[in-house]
């Protein structure tokens, strides 16, 4: 588990709720049940301050770091999907993004992974698609703040597929390897299985704060591959749904004893 991967899990999932900051030692502590070491640590947070995700912040307990603007808002918008609790009604249409300008490898790289996060899928190295949902606006943000960012020129549409759905789900098909991420689903299930359903019954708050960050970590990982298509456009007997139902039943029975996990660690002006 890379340290800035684990680094937004804990703030996105135990600290976005206690205010987004905590001190060094206790981000030290809360990873420390992960095999994540003290030095890998303090570079994932000084990576992230660079990149506008942390700031750092004077705490009655010592030096920390908290959100930026930024990173809240990446970090709510990943809840809602993580925890799939946004309603995300489909109005037919697509959002379409042709890059008009060049871009390097690089460039192409980093708006690939972006993009990607964002719900998009590629047509072609140069038009990306999108169905157009309730989180627009944000998305519309995000994607003029990379393009800005990359420095790659870019036009934007807004689509509807004249075939209406059957077209629309041949259009998906292109953009997204849906076979490939209905296995990735299946696998999922199967891995993480034993390590949520298998704890002892006398499992400690720390087992059962790591074994549910696990889970979360595994499970974040979705959203750079599944956009959350519409359910017009997926295939009958979705596998995506009976691994969203698995992680909510265990992420919630988990809960609890995690959260008394990262209290304890916490100062107690942030419990």
């Amino acid at each position: 588990m890379q340290a800035r991967s684990a680094l937004f899990d804990l703030y996105g999932d135990h600290l976005r709720p206690r205010g987004g900051e905590a001190p060094v030692a206790a981000l030290v502590r809360l990873l420390a049940p992960l095999s994540i070491a003290a030095p890998a640590v303090r570079t994932a947070i000084s990576r992230m301050v660079r990149q506008g995700w942390l700031a750092p912040v004077r705490l009655p307990a010592g030096p920390g770091y908290a959100l930026t603007g930024r990173g809240m808002r990446r970090l709510d918008e990943a809840a809602a999907r993580i925890y799939r609790t946004t309603r995300r009604d489909w109005d037919g249409r697509f959002d379409l993004l042709v890059l008009t300008g060049s871009a390097t490898r690089a460039q192409r790289s980093r708006l690939a992974d972006t993009l990607g996060y964002l719900g998009f899928g590629a047509l072609s190295p140069s038009t990306w698609a999108a169905p157009r949902r309730g989180t627009v606006r944000a998305r519309n943000a995000e994607v003029a703040a990379l393009l800005d960012e990359v420095g790659v020129a870019a036009a934007r549409f807004v689509a509807r597929h004249d075939g209406d759905t059957a077209g629309a789900s041949d259009l998906v098909r292109r953009a997204w390897d849906l076979p490939a991420l209905a296995t990735a689903y299946r696998e999922f299930v199967t891995e993480y299985t034993p390590v949520v359903a298998g704890l002892p019954a006398t499992v400690t708050d720390e087992q059962a704060y790591a074994a549910r960050f696990r889970l979360v970590h595994a499970w974040r990982t979705f959203l750079f591959s599944d956009p959350q298509l519409p359910a017009e456009l997926l295939p009958p007997d979705w596998p995506g749904a009976a691994a969203a139902a698995f992680f909510d039943r265990y992420a919630g029975r988990l809960r609890a004893a995690a959260d008394r996990y990262v209290d304890s660690c916490l100062p107690t002006t942030h419990r």
